[in-house]
């Protein structure tokens, strides 16, 4: 299987084996990545973890990225159509993902109680969605619980970025060995996180309700985020699990995955 079908919408797929008698391991990508993008500097770290601890891992691209179905009218007017909304994507694209998309795509793989584990965007993605429907652990990297001014500085910076660097080594140029519509990956995250409406996003409170074991790792040289955000999920989530990694940047997975191996091998072996 290298696709599933949600509501006309065609979504990327990867399946890794492993035990049948342990939850699987779900894998929500950050906000520029993908399927593929997960497995970079030579190391395939999801494969890892997976043959770590025995578990079966599934990873999916997010529509629009990877090859998945491009969003519709990306950069237009901002509307639903069907099940899904298109256009520009708007504050709560996040929450969107989490409890319309998420629980949909579980149920066409026949997964029920999985470990979610999320970067960026898709750590946020599994807060939300951990905090209404049942998982069996929660694992989250650089996760965003309310907006900050260095991650709007460090995603102005990639817009800059992007559009000045057109060369082969250039930004989009690299991201587009990755998504099928590298624009359309580019546009519907930047887009929306500097939009003045974004500014307000934030999730402490749909937080207080999640039950299930969680485990917040963030880098402690992050460009996009502080450790505000581990602050706030000691102080929203009953019996978290803390874990700041120094001489990592934004994706532990790349920059430290030796010690984020450790530290998840530990954070599963404890589970029920």
């Amino acid at each position: 299987m290298d696709s599933v079908d949600i509501h006309g919408v065609r979504l990327e797929v990867a399946h890794i084996p492993g035990s049948p008698e342990l939850a699987p391991l779900l894998f929500l990508h950050e906000g520029l990545g993908s399927v593929s993008m997960w497995a970079q500097r030579g190391r395939d770290w999801p494969r890892e973890i997976c043959a770590a601890t025995g578990r079966a891992g599934w990873l999916y691209s997010r529509r629009g990225y990877g090859r998945s179905d491009p969003v519709a009218d990306v950069r237009g007017p901002s509307r639903v159509e069907g099940h899904w909304h298109v256009g520009r994507h708007e504050p709560d694209y996040m929450h969107r993902e989490a409890l319309d998309v998420l629980p949909e795509l579980l149920r066409r793989l026949d997964i029920q109680r999985p470990v979610l584990i999320g970067h960026s965007d898709g750590a946020t993605i599994a807060l939300l969605h951990a905090s209404r429907l049942t998982v069996s652990a929660c694992v989250v990297m650089a996760p965003h619980l309310f907006v900050e001014d260095v991650s709007i500085r460090s995603i102005e910076q990639a817009r800059q970025t992007y559009l000045s660097d057109p060369g082969e080594r250039g930004m989009r140029q690299r991201l587009a060995r990755y998504h099928l519509d590298v624009d359309n990956a580019f546009w519907q995250w930047n887009d929306v996180w500097l939009s003045a409406p974004f500014r307000a996003f934030d999730i402490r409170d749909d937080c207080r309700s999640i039950r299930s074991p969680l485990l917040a790792i963030q880098g402690m040289d992050d460009e996009y985020g502080s450790m505000d955000q581990l602050a706030a999920i000691l102080q929203t989530v009953h019996g978290a699990s803390l874990l700041e990694l120094p001489d990592c940047g934004h994706s532990p997975h790349r920059d430290q995955p030796d010690a984020l191996t450790r530290a998840l091998t530990g954070f599963l072996r404890n589970l029920p």
